[in-house]
């Protein structure tokens, strides 16, 4: 038994210094973008289309509860940690070409051919798609590191770590279950939450 605690303290205290590294603040400076309600951007964007950059889509609560798994709903709109080398990590890793978008919203984050493999446990990329992500600072757990976010929907991605590869030196480290993959040469309204336009 006590082993059993020992271990899951362990691998818990892994996960946390794997995307728990202190970095300094990446600048998030964007013009100002108009906001979308789910109503405007259902009648202004077609399944398959790309949302515009610096558009805004707000939901209520309720809106996103609907729209969203209850894992989804926890990482993008109550910025939990999904675990690492979990599922989702799994089937991403054996992705091809192709784009990676945001499952709550559907815009465009970043290309496949960003990705590498880190050994964290969570997708890497080491760039994301221009004026598609955002970051904040975020104090939680007593150390001082960057949160990204869908600059569209707001919604959690993960963090942003400056011990990635060359040409950037960065490494977003984000939650599989917030991304949803378009294979090339698909439709992307794959990339659309279901029952959802985007």
């Amino acid at each position: 038994m006590n082993r059993t605690v020992i271990a899951i303290v362990i691998l818990w205290c892994v996960a946390i210094a794997a995307c728990g590294q202190a970095v300094s603040v990446q600048g998030a400076d964007a013009p100002a973008a108009g906001v979308a309600s789910a109503d405007a951007t259902a009648s202004s964007i077609t399944p398959g289309e790309i949302p515009p950059v610096h558009e805004k889509l707000v939901l209520t609560d309720a809106e996103w509860r609907k729209r969203l798994t209850p894992a989804q709903y926890d990482v993008l709109r109550g910025q939990a940690t999904e675990a690492p080398f979990c599922g989702g990590y799994a089937a991403i890793e054996k992705n091809g070409p192709g784009t990676y978008y945001c499952a709550g919203c559907g815009a465009p984050l970043f290309t496949a051919d960003t990705m590498f493999t880190s050994g964290t446990g969570w997708p890497s990329f080491f760039k994301a798609i221009p004026d598609r992500v955002e970051s904040t600072t975020d104090n939680s757990f007593g150390m001082e590191r960057t949160e990204v976010h869908c600059a569209r929907c707001g919604g959690h991605l993960g963090h942003v770590f400056d011990d990635g590869p060359e040409p950037t030196g960065k490494r977003y480290c984000i939650n599989a279950v917030a991304l949803r993959f378009v294979p090339a040469g698909k439709d992307t309204a794959a990339a659309t939450p279901a029952g959802t336009k985007p």
